[in-house]
C-alpha cells in the first residue's frame, strides 16, 4: 500500500462492490439511530436483492442515522470480492454466509488499523518512525489477505496493541511541532462541555468524549483525534485544519457546516449541508 494521501481513497467503504456485509453481518438495537432492532447475520429490512439500500436517499428521515455515519474502511468489498472471490452470501451455503459475517468485523478492525498507519506515513513530522510504519503496515495488509479459515483466527486485539503503541509515538512526534503549551485531554470526559472558541493545537485528544460538546469556533489545528467521540459534537467554523487520525465515520457523527475547515484526509459530511 502506498504511503501518501491517495492511498486513504482506498481504505473507504465502496458500496457498489460489495454485498450488503455491514446491512447483515452487523446488529443494531432500536434506538436514536436505528429505529428497529436487527440481529446479527440477518439482512437489514431495507436491504433490496441488489444489495443496496432501499432508503439510502431517506435514511435520516426514516430513523437509520446510525448507516449514515458508518463507514467500513474498504472492508466490505474486500471482503466480498478478494477474501470470498466474489461469491455472494445469499447464492452460497448457510456456512459459506456465516463465515463471511464473522469474517467482516475481523477485516473491518483490520481496515482502520491501515487507515491510521497509512494516515501516520504522510505526516513529515513523523519521519524517523517511517520505517516501522511501514513494516507494520505490510504486516497489517497481509493479515487482511488470508483465507476465511486463518482471518477468524487473528487475534485482532493483540495487533491492535502494537500498532497503538508506534501511533503513539507518531503523535508525540506530530504534536511536537504545534509548539506552545499542547493539552493532554486523553480519555477526558468532555460531554457537553462549553469549548466555543477553545485553543486545542496540538491537543491529545485520543479517546475523549466529546458527545455534545460546543466545540464551534475552536482551534483543533494538529489535534491528535484518534477514538475521540464526536457524536453530535458541533464543529461549526472550527479549524480542524492538519488534525489526524481522524476519520469519516467520527466527522459524519458530528455537526458542521461550509465554514469547518477540515483535514484533506475526511470529506465534508453530506448531512451538513443538508443531503443524507
Amino acid at each position: 500500500m502506498k504511503d501518501h494521501p491517495g492511498a486513504l481513497a482506498g481504505l473507504r467503504g465502496d458500496c457498489a462492490n460489495c454485498f450488503g456485509l455491514c446491512c447483515v453481518a452487523l446488529p443494531f438495537a432500536a434506538s436514536a439511530d436505528f429505529a428497529v432492532d436487527k440481529d446479527a447475520g440477518t439482512p437489514c429490512r431495507n436491504l433490496r436483492d441488489d444489495h443496496r439500500c432501499g432508503i439510502h436517499a431517506r435514511l435520516r428521515q426514516r430513523g437509520f442515522t446510525g448507516c449514515t455515519v458508518y463507514d467500513c474502511f474498504g472492508a466490505g468489498q474486500k471482503v466480498s470480492r478478494s477474501t470470498f472471490g466474489g461469491q455472494d452470501w445469499r447464492t452460497g451455503s448457510p456456512a459459506h454466509a456465516r463465515r463471511m459475517f464473522e469474517v467482516f468485523p475481523v477485516v473491518r478492525q483490520l481496515h482502520e488499523l491501515l487507515w491510521y498507519l497509512t494516515e501516520a506515513l504522510t505526516l513529515p513530522a513523523a519521519r524517523p518512525l517511517h520505517p516501522e510504519l511501514r513494516t507494520l503496515l505490510a504486516t497489517t495488509e497481509a493479515l487482511t489477505l488470508r483465507s476465511p479459515e486463518e482471518l477468524a483466527e487473528v487475534d485482532v486485539a493483540a495487533h491492535r496493541q502494537k500498532v497503538n503503541e508506534l501511533l503513539l509515538k507518531t503523535s508525540e512526534l506530530a504534536r511536537a511541532g504545534m509548539g506552545g503549551r499542547r493539552k493532554n485531554r486523553r480519555g477526558a470526559d468532555l460531554m457537553g462541555a462549553r469549548l466555543k472558541g477553545a485553543d486545542l493545537r496540538g491537543a491529545n485528544l485520543r479517546g475523549a468524549y466529546l458527545i455534545a460538546a460546543d466545540l464551534t469556533g475552536a482551534d483543533l489545528r494538529g489535534a491528535d483525534l484518534i477514538g475521540a467521540d464526536l457524536r453530535d459534537t458541533d464543529l461549526t467554523d472550527a479549524d480542524l485544519t492538519g488534525a489526524f487520525f481522524l476519520t469519516q465515520p467520527q466527522l459524519n457523527a458530528a455537526r458542521g457546516g461550509a465554514g469547518t475547515r477540515l483535514p484533506a484526509s475526511v470529506s465534508r459530511p453530506l448531512h451538513w449541508t443538508g443531503g443524507v
